[in-house]
């Protein structure tokens, strides 16, 4: 249990949500309270946070218990009906010192080996099957200036590693390229910059000329795609086609090895058989070894949500089908792995790490230098992660 005077902030859902917490922890201080940083992306995440919140009460009894995040923004009616919440903090709100009556380090305290720093929120799209953009409103940028300096700032901490977060990353005002440049300008010293979500829609020449050319940016990208097939795409309300995807995917892969991840709905309304078989041919097409798969859940107030619906079964098992092939794919890529020598950056406790891929690897014994890089050799590979020992 924890102690009875320490601010708790348990993080659901995304890495902006992961850098958001990290500033609510600076503002907040030692007190008795627990915040529950909420995700409302799918049906799955707000009852998530409705447990979160059911446990925080039982495991502080006297403790004040705050929700926030896109959760409890989406339906705050539900939220401020249960007995376990005294208070509810808005998105827009929740990184205002006023809110927590603290004030906000310009270098909060780390709690990860890799640095997550938010430089955008909000989505200014509509995609029928989202509610976001109710939690977090329209898409606003922070100042490149801004970023450089809390980027720097981190870099002169000895943080290794940057993942840049947003909710429409590549919607960043005046481009994400010129950001991403200004930074590997500006601090010299940060030797790993990591980039979260991207639609490929949005990756202009300037970014991928970053993404293939600059050895500091990693070779791993994380990409919105959420289906393989056009006429879904099209009710989605997606900006791409899925030849984008491939078309793009495959530039990218012919200047650098670049690894691949993806989210993928399955079954969305009105969504086939061979409308699924386009999704799941998507996983080779694409060459995806990081794939987030998630089954359609209606959202209420979403356009989606008024479409003919697939039968939740089906709905299961294509998920459970896509997530199989996904895994067939990873493994295999991960076996390619072995005999190679990464660099990771070692992660608490100090048995693990992820190879600028983001391969997850773990080590037989624990590492002194948390936080630092360490080559590995990788001596074998497992279902999902990859095993190295010192090089």
């Amino acid at each position: 249990m924890l102690a009875s005077r320490s601010t708790n902030v348990i993080t659901l859902g995304c890495r902006l949500n992961l850098a958001e917490s990290e500033s609510i922890r600076a503002l907040a201080g030692d007190r008795d309270m627990v915040v529950v940083n909420s995700c409302g992306v799918t049906n799955e995440a707000m009852r998530q946070t409705r447990a979160a919140l059911r446990r925080a009460r039982r495991d502080r009894p006297l403790a004040e218990i705050v929700v926030t995040g896109c959760a409890s923004d989406i339906d705050r009616a539900a939220f401020a009906a249960m007995p376990e919440v005294d208070r509810i903090v808005p998105n827009a709100a929740k990184l205002l010192p006023a809110t927590w009556g603290g004030f906000l380090n310009r270098q909060p305290p780390r709690r990860h080996a890799r640095a997550f720093v938010g430089v955008q929120n909000g989505c200014d799209h509509a995609c029928t099957f989202c509610a976001i953009p109710r939690g977090r409103g329209s898409s606003r940028s922070s100042p490149v200036g801004e970023v450089v300096a809390r980027i720097a700032a981190l870099a002169d901490g000895g943080v290794q590693e940057v993942i840049l977060t947003g909710v429409d990353l590549t919607s960043y005002e005046g481009g994400l390229g010129a950001l991403v440049e200004a930074i590997l300008l500006a601090v010299p010293a940060l030797p790993r910059l990591r980039l979260s979500s991207l639609d490929t829609i949005e990756i202009d020449d300037r970014l991928f000329d970053l993404l293939t050319g600059e050895l500091r940016v990693m070779p791993h990208l994380h990409l919105s795609l959420q289906s393989g097939d056009d006429l879904i795409l099209k009710r989605m309300r997606r900006r791409h086609a899925r030849a984008d995807a491939v078309a793009m995917v495959a530039r990218l892969k012919a200047r650098r090895d670049i690894a691949i991840g993806a989210d993928l709905i399955a079954g969305f309304p009105t969504e086939s058989e061979a409308a699924f078989a386009n999704t799941l041919a998507l996983l080779d097409d694409c060459r995806i070894v990081h794939a987030h798969v998630f089954p359609f859940s209606p959202r209420a107030g979403t356009p989606a949500a008024r479409m003919p619906q697939i039968d939740p079964s089906i709905v299961r098992a294509r998920a459970a089908t896509l997530r199989s092939r996904a895994a067939d794919r990873s493994r295999a890529w991960l076996d390619m792995l072995v005999g190679s020598t990464q660099t990771i950056v070692v992660e608490k406790p100090g048995d693990r790490g992820h190879t600028p891929a983001f391969a997850e690897v773990r080590l037989p014994r624990p590492l002194p230098q948390i936080g630092a890089c360490a080559d590995v050799r990788i001596v074998a590979a497992a279902d999902d992660h990859l095993i190295g020992i010192p090089a």
